[in-house]
Formats: structure tokens, C-alpha cells, sequence
């Protein structure tokens, strides 16, 4: 028999092979880079990557390994969180305080969002901890089988790792091959990395592999094993394995197909190790000693020398934590030598052995899925006790199981509905809206309890809400409440419930006020903080569209005091967090305002689209964009969170598109602009989220000549906002008034102007409307004083976007009246403030408006467009960055020193080391330190 030493012969793949040894002395320098190795089942991926990192070994680098099997698909970041070794019993504190804080997820009552984003922030953000120690390898194999939560994390990675000593090296096979694999394979190869394909060894080669395994073996006998192995490595070690049974090697004693090979080596295995392996076979391709000694009923002790056997004839490898099949052909082989009758009697038992001994969850499910067998009763029981927990780690493979049971039963069977109620909250938690309002029915018809039937109505009403069919929601919630034994904590959600639907689907603010103002006193008589903190909300956006925004601010402080307190329902918490910025803006408080975001608990879940805005006022563009920078995840072909709906996704484009405008970059704007504008706007909540792609399309149309249209557009802002919309149109109506007059058109900037001032006489406490109405009336009255209390406020308190325009509109109606030198003031220092924004096109602007008037700018130190590359391009939160990386800082503590979010921090690096034409973090820390000697020097 070929001794286990035999695996280390290798032949061929030279090229491959430089390509990992290259990749591993990149990271020795500092700089990253991901390996995709492709190719057919057994052809030595990942023989290839383990031969090309052994230097990475003997380097003492950090290597970590993993794998993906079918099963992962049903259980998102199970095989991230195996690969990066996360675990409570790790005596890693940062491990395991993370498996602790994933063991604590919840599915919320307001979970139509995925709970994993929060967590790939975590494992990334936990891998640029561990690469800030020293370079680091991440290999993991089979790829095909990952879930979509690891595949994006992968992404995540991947766009990482230009900026980290950080080796991602992933093994896949061709086919069949998912749209999300065939993307990230894609993106790797876009981004300059490289893709490995492995083909079948040549004639020669399998000749040379063979003549070293077999050693004096015949010709016609290596001709014969290389015609059945094709050139795949795997099945010429099996073969010659085979044949090394055989003393003699004589042509008739070879085996004539792989499969024979893969038997003869299965055959020579002990009893002992042969009933090992099969138990083994029922666990997956890879298993632990713990779990197979509950199965079998044995010792560890007991089981280490038919185990200690396999590892020699090289059919397990120990990989130190778990034993793995080293091809799954050898445990499928094991596999189907048991009955199926019996595999699924074996499976079932197993199941129950791992919850006897307080397996997880996902261990027991796994099991009882093998199974395949419905209507057992510990199974059922097990699942009424475990199935939320379950959801929570693998919601596919949960709603995959209670499916199959409740299906197994007749519909007025009383035992399906406690599954039933379950799998409703899980295809509620997952966002399959459709199928939940579908079980939710079918539950209402056979539950008895009142706790439950209220559970039904709730998911019924959510899931109705969430597709859009509001009429058919608020039904539904009428039926409910007219119940007399609905619980109160359930009508006071399902009042909540209501209250938005009226606020959101038929624009009545009375009605929805009425409402929530009763779902309110019922929560807090029975204190629901989910059911309270849901009708503030309702309470709060009301006010808003009534302009009383410290009542408003008053409302949403109540609710997170609530949430703070009470349990985590943190996209409900998310959204009053990101009201709060909203209305501490309406009050112009500014610095306010970035302090909340600054200290926002619920960042990590939501795309930046609230930090994206407050930064675009505040003239922090760079910020914005980085804030709003999702290329990894497009590229993916994933959305983010709070990005399914158009309402978000509606700002996260309009923003990007102002920007781009106004830089002067045309062709992004209209990117931008096209795709935001090709989406729909069903209700209230996205018609508020317009106004950007409005704003962001008349700046295009002007740039382009044609003010009226211009013009037009951006009157849709005066002429479409129903009465219950919270739109800001104050924001936008000095420029209506601007362009009107620049269009000779009086009646519409009378029209703006009048806009303006019922905005303004609308709030409670003036705030931004009652500036933006100084500004209109100076545009239209030509009046300067106005334009001057203007920019005085905006001085004070800002924002400096604001600012801006204000000073250039003011030094448009000095010139007008022939205050040249004092027009000039304020034309640069509109100019000055355009300039640190980037916006090239409002430069233009300002120039050709005062041109018209004799008014040139004045020389004001540097002129022109902004530095694109080398140190003084640097932004100054890139150049704090830059500071920090050379300080040793890894991207989530820079994260938390600048409260921003790690993969805006990320987004930032990666702007960075395009700006000073550098590869890592070694060499962007080279040039601080540069920076600092020569500013040291200038000092002495």
C-alpha cells in the first residue's frame, strides 16, 4: 500500500504554484492579495494551495483554514465563523466575546431586514484586528457551497485586502456554479487579483506522478490507470493506491474504473474502522471526535484507533479541531453503503443523541434534515422548543424543517399550529412576505389560543404592510381589533401597525395621530417598549410634517430611552436614531446633529444613507461619498439593509447624484440619476426621498443650457408634496427662486418665494426654513440685508452648504448694485468654501453670474481645481487616517476614534493609497512619517 508519505509527491502546476508563492511574500511586505484556485472535483486545488503556502507556515504567519459543504447554503456565516475560529470556549477574549455577541442575536418584531450585515462587520472588522498583528492566510475551500451572508463577507474582504497583509485563498469548482459565485469570482479577477484554473495533468505529467507513486510498475500499467484517471491527480493516487493492494500489479488484477479504486481502498479498512466511518459519513464531510462519540455511544478512547487507522490510509485528515473526509467521494462511498431506510433511522437517532447532550441547535437540525423523515414526534416538540434559535442561525434550514412538518399533517390537525406560528415569524424575520401572509392564513385557521391568534394577525399584518397591499393590511388589523380577547400589548402593535399604515398609505396624519396616540397609553399601560417606542414614531413623523420639530425631537428621545431599557429591537431603534439626526437639522443644530451620528448605536446594521445626507450639508463630500461607497456590494449583486425598499434607495442615488453634479462629474450624475429615477414611488415614504434626484437633476439640465426645464423640474418639489409628506422643500426653494429669475420668470419665483414663507411660518421654532426664507426674499426683492442676516446665521450655526450659496447669492445682488468691492468679498469666500467641497460646477456658476456684472474674484492664494493626487489631495479625515495607520491603528479602532462606521474607514484607506500611488499600509505609514520629519525640519 502507498504509505501516507506518497501525498507529498507532486508534479506540475509550476506556474500556479509561483502564483501562491508570490502572493505570500506580498503579505510578508505588507500588502494583501486574494488567489481564486478553480477547477473539477479531485484535479488538486487544494493539494495546490496547500503545498504553495507552506511558507507561509514556516514563516509562523497566521493561517487559517476552512471549508464549505452543502449544508452550508442554510446557515449564513457558519462557515466564516469556523474558518476565523470564533467560539465562546476560545481563549481568544475577542473571539469569543464575538461568538458571544452572535450567540445573542434575536429575531425582532421588526425583522424584515438580515441581521447578518451587523455581523459581517464584526468578522471583518475582527480580521483587520488579526492582520494588524502580522500577515495573515485565510484559505477556504469550496467555495460553490458557501451561503450568501459568507460570499458577501468574502466580498467585504476581498476590498479589503489591497489595504492589509492579508491572503484570501478560496478553492471552487466550475460547475455547476451559482450567479453569486460567478460574481465574486468575477470581482476578484476585476480588482487585479488572481484566478488560478487548474486543467487536467498532461500525459507526461500523470506519467512522471505515476512512475514516482508505483516506482518500478509496468508501461502498459501506467498507460492503462492514466487513460482511467483523465489527468485528474486524485483518481491516479487512487488508482495507484489500488493497485499497490495487488503484490503482483498484474493488468488483470487493475481496477477498471475510479469507483473500484475508491472500493478496493474502503475494503482494506478494519471492521471497526469501516462501522467508524460510516457513523462518521451520517455526520458530514467533516466531523468531530466529540459529536461521533455520542453517536456511536463509545468513548473517545474507545474510538481513537480505528480513527488513528483512517488517518493513515489517508481517507481522514485531522485538521487539530475536527477530523475531515480528504475527498467527499470517499465518505459519499461510505455513505451509500448504508440502506437509506436506515440512514434515515440513523439520522433521526442522531439528532436525538446531539440534543441529549446539548449540541447546538444547528448540529440537531442538520440531522433531522438528513433524515428526511416528517411526523416524528420528539421532532416536532424539539422544533416547537428550538425553531426561533434556529432562525436565527440558519433561518433557510429552519423554515426548510417546520415547512416539511407542517405540510406532513391535514390543515385542521390543532397540533400544526404551534409550527405554524413559528414558521410565520421566521418567513416574516426573513422578508418571504408572500408565503408568511400564506401560512399566517392557514395558522388562523387552527389556533385556539389567544396568544397565538394575536402572534398570526401580527406577522399577517407585517407581511401585508411590507408588500405593499395596505388596503388588505388595514382590513386585516380592523379584523383583529375587533376581537374581545385580543391581548392588550397585541392590539397596542397592531394600533402601532395601523397608525403607520394611515400616516404612509393614506396620508391621513389625523387619523394616524389619533391612532397612535391610543397604541401609545395601551403600551405603556402594559409596558411594551416595542409597541410605545412604534407609535412615538408614528407620533414623531407627524410632527415633523407639522414643522414642530422639538416636539418632535421630545417624542423620539422618549423612544430611545425606551429602547435603551428595554429589549433590542434595534431597527426600531435604528430609526429613531436616524429621526433624531433628521429633526436636530430642522432645528439647526448642527453640531448636535454630528454628534448623534457620531454616537449612534445602530450604525453598523444600516447603509449610510443618514450620515451620507448630514454630511452633504455640512460640505464633508468626500465623507459622503464614502459614506454611500457600495461598489463591493453591487458588484455582488446584494443590497444592503433599509436598501430592498426604493425609499432609501431613492436618497442613497439622489445624494450621490447631487454631488456628482455639482463636482462637475456628468457622466456619474447621470448614472446616478437614470437608475434613481427608474424607480417607483408607491408611497409617502418614497415621494420624501425625491428630492435629492429632483435637486440633483435641474443642477444637470442647467449645466446643460436648458434653464427652463431646469426650472420645471425643480418646481415638482412646490407642485407634488401631499399635505401628510415631510419633504423639505425649504431646502431647495432659493434655487427655484434663482433659476426663475434667471428665466425672467416672476410667477414662479413669486410662487417659491410663498412656498418658502409657509414653510417658515410653519414651524413651531424657527429653524432652517425661516433662513431659507431670508435668502428668497433677498433674491426676489434684491435685497442685501436679507441675504446678510442670512449668511450671519449660517455662520453661526450652518450649515456650510448653506453658506455658500447664501454668500453667493449675496455678492450676486452687491454687484447688482454696483458694491463691487464688497460683492467681491463675498464672491471669494463663496468661492473659497466651493472650492473645499470640490464643487467645480458651482465655481463656474458663481463666475459667470458675477462676470455678468464686472466682478471678477481677487487672487486669493491657490487657484484652480483640487489636487488629485500625492499628500495634498488628502482629504482631512484621509489625512487623519493616514495618521492613525501609521500609528499602528487597525480599521476598527480608526472606526471608533472618528465614529465612523469600518467600512467607511475602509472606503477611506482605499482612496488613500490611490492618491499616494502606494500598495499597503506599510507604505502610506513610510510617507507620514515623511511628511512629519519634513514638517519637523521646516519647524527647526
Amino acid at each position: 500500500m502507498l504509505s501516507s508519505g506518497s501525498q507529498d509527491i507532486w508534479v506540475g502546476r509550476e506556474e500556479e504554484l509561483a502564483v501562491l508563492e508570490r502572493a505570500v511574500e506580498r503579505i510578508r511586505t505588507g500588502t494583501g492579495t486574494a488567489v481564486w484556485i478553480e477547477g473539477e472535483a479531485g484535479i488538486g486545488k487544494s493539494a495546490l494551495a496547500t503545498r504553495g503556502l507552506k511558507a507561509a507556515h514556516s514563516a509562523g504567519f497566521e493561517v487559517l483554514t476552512g471549508a464549505a459543504d452543502p449544508m452550508a447554503q442554510r446557515s449564513p456565516l457558519h462557515v466564516m465563523v469556523d474558518l476565523l475560529r470564533i467560539s465562546q470556549r476560545s481563549d481568544d477574549p475577542r473571539r469569543a466575546e464575538i461568538a458571544r455577541v452572535l450567540r445573542e442575536r434575536r429575531l425582532g418584531l421588526l425583522e424584515p431586514t438580515d441581521v447578518v450585515w451587523a455581523e459581517i462587520e464584526l468578522l471583518v472588522g475582527f480580521v483587520d484586528e488579526v492582520c494588524t498583528e502580522g500577515p495573515t492566510v485565510l484559505l477556504l475551500d469550496d467555495a460553490h457551497h458557501l451561503d450568501d451572508a459568507s460570499l458577501l463577507c468574502w466580498h467585504r474582504l476581498v476590498s479589503a485586502v489591497d489595504q492589509l497583509p492579508l491572503l484570501l485563498v478560496a478553492t471552487c469548482r466550475p460547475t455547476p456554479s451559482r450567479q453569486e459565485v460567478r460574481d465574486l469570482r468575477a470581482t476578484i479577477s476585476r480588482r487585479g487579483h488572481s484566478v488560478c484554473e487548474l486543467t487536467p495533468l498532461t500525459d507526461v505529467e500523470s506519467d512522471r506522478l505515476l512512475a514516482r507513486l508505483l516506482g518500478a510498475a509496468s508501461d502498459s500499467t501506467r498507460d492503462r490507470l492514466a487513460a482511467l484517471a483523465m489527468g485528474n491527480p486524485l483518481y491516479l493516487r487512487e488508482l495507484a493506491n489500488a493497485v499497490s493492494l495487488e503484490s503482483d500489479g498484474a493488468d488483470d488484477r487493475l481496477p477498471a474504473s475510479f469507483g473500484e479504486a475508491l472500493t478496493r481502498r474502503l475494503g482494506a479498512l478494519s471492521d471497526a474502522a469501516t462501522e467508524t466511518l460510516r457513523t462518521a459519513a451520517l455526520l458530514g464531510g467533516k466531523f468531530s471526535v466529540t459529536d461521533l462519540a455520542v453517536l456511536m455511544r463509545r468513548s473517545a478512547s474507545e474510538l481513537a484507533g480505528a480513527l488513528e487507522d483512517a488517518v493513515a490510509m489517508g481517507i481522514v485528515m485531522d485538521t487539530g479541531t475536527e477530523l475531515i473526509f480528504r475527498h467527499p467521494l470517499l465518505r459519499q462511498a461510505l455513505y451509500q453503503s448504508v440502506p437509506s431506510a436506515l440512514r434515515s433511522a440513523l439520522h433521526l437517532e442522531a439528532a436525538q443523541a446531539l440534543a441529549i447532550s446539548a449540541s447546538q441547535p444547528l448540529r440537531v437540525a442538520e440531522q433531522l434534515a438528513a433524515s428526511d423523515l416528517a411526523g416524528d414526534a420528539w421532532a416536532r416538540q424539539w422544533l416547537e422548543v428550538h425553531a426561533a434559535q434556529l432562525a436565527a442561525q440558519a433561518p433557510e434550514l429552519a423554515i426548510d424543517l417546520l415547512r416539511r412538518e407542517v405540510n406532513h399533517v391535514q390543515v385542521g390537525e390543532g397540533r400544526t399550529s404551534t409550527l405554524l406560528v413559528v414558521l410565520g415569524w421566521v418567513l416574516l424575520g426573513v422578508g418571504q412576505y408572500r408565503e408568511a401572509v400564506d401560512c399566517a392564513q392557514r395558522a388562523l385557521a387552527v389556533v385556539t389560543s389567544a396568544r397565538h391568534r394575536s402572534e398570526v394577525e401580527f406577522v399577517l399584518v407585517r407581511a401585508l404592510f411590507s408588500l405593499g397591499e395596505h388596503q388588505a393590511g388595514i382590513d386585516a388589523v380592523r379584523r383583529s381589533l375587533s376581537r374581545p380577547d385580543l391581548p392588550v400589548v397585541w392590539r397596542a402593535r397592531l394600533l402601532g401597525c395601523l397608525a403607520m399604515a394611515q400616516r404612509g398609505g393614506e396620508n391621513d396624519t389625523d387619523s394616524a395621530d389619533t391612532t397612535a396616540q391610543l397604541a401609545l397609553n395601551m403600551a405603556e399601560s402594559v409596558h411594551d417598549s416595542f409597541a410605545a417606542a412604534y407609535a412615538l414614531i408614528v407620533l414623531w413623523m407627524n410632527r415633523s410634517v407639522r414643522r414642530d420639530h422639538s416636539a418632535a425631537l421630545g417624542l423620539l428621545d422618549r423612544a430611545l430611552e425606551l429602547l435603551r431599557t428595554g429589549p433590542d429591537h434595534s431597527d426600531l431603534r435604528a430609526m429613531a436614531e436616524d429621526g433624531r439626526i433628521f429633526t436636530l437639522q430642522n432645528l439647526t443644530r448642527w453640531e448636535d446633529a454630528a454628534a448623534a451620528l457620531r454616537h449612534r448605536t445602530s450604525g453598523a446594521r444600516q447603509p449610510g444613507i443618514t450620515a451620507a445626507v448630514l454630511r452633504y450639508w455640512l460640505g464633508e463630500w468626500d465623507d459622503a461619498l464614502a459614506e454611500l461607497e457600495l461598489d463591493h456590494t453591487a458588484a455582488a449583486g446584494f443590497s444592503y439593509s433599509g436598501l430592498r425598499e426604493p425609499g432609501p434607495l431613492l436618497l442613497w442615488h439622489g445624494v450621490a447624484a447631487l454631488i456628482a453634479a455639482r463636482r462637475d462629474d456628468r457622466e456619474l450624475a447621470q448614472q446616478h440619476l437614470q437608475a434613481g429615477l427608474a424607480l417607483p414611488t408607491p408611497t409617502v415614504a418614497d415621494r420624501e426621498n425625491l428630492d435629492f434626484l429632483i435637486a440633483a437633476r435641474a443642477v444637470v439640465l442647467e449645466q446643460a443650457g436648458d434653464h427652463t426645464e431646469a426650472k420645471t423640474v425643480l418646481a415638482e418639489i412646490l407642485l407634488h408634496r401631499g399635505r401628510s409628506e415631510m419633504t423639505l422643500t425649504h431646502q431647495w426653494l432659493p434655487d427655484l427662486v434663482r433659476l426663475a429669475l434667471e428665466d425672467d420668470d416672476q410667477e414662479t419665483a413669486r410662487a417659491a418665494l410663498n412656498a418658502c414663507r409657509a414653510e417658515a411660518s410653519a414651524e413651531v421654532e424657527p429653524g432652517r426654513a425661516a433662513t431659507a426664507l431670508l435668502r428668497c426674499e433677498g433674491l426676489v426683492k434684491r435685497d442685501a440685508d436679507a441675504l446678510s442676516t442670512a449668511v450671519t446665521r449660517y455662520r453661526e450655526v450652518g450649515p456650510a452648504v448653506d453658506l455658500a450659496m447664501a454668500l453667493e447669492d449675496l455678492a450676486v445682488v452687491l454687484a447688482d448694485r454696483e458694491d463691487a468691492a464688497t460683492a467681491r468679498d463675498a464672491f471669494n469666500e463663496a468661492v473659497d468654501l466651493y472650492t473645499r467641497f470640490g464643487a467645480e460646477w458651482d465655481v463656474r456658476r458663481v463666475d459667470r453670474r458675477l462676470r455678468t456684472h464686472g466682478v471678477r474674484r481677487g487672487v486669493r492664494g491657490k487657484r484652480g481645481p483640487r489636487d488629485l493626487s500625492g499628500w495634498q489631495a488628502l482629504t482631512p479625515t484621509e489625512l487623519r487616517i493616514a495618521a492613525m495607520i501609521a500609528d499602528g491603528q487597525s480599521t476598527p479602532g480608526i472606526a471608533a476614534n472618528l465614529y465612523l462606521s469600518p467600512r467607511t474607514v475602509q472606503t477611506h484607506i482605499s482612496h488613500v493609497l490611490g492618491k499616494l500611488g502606494v500598495r499597503s499600509r506599510v507604505e502610506i505609514a513610510r510617507e507620514v512619517f515623511r511628511q512629519r520629519a519634513r514638517s519637523a525640519a521646516v519647524l527647526s
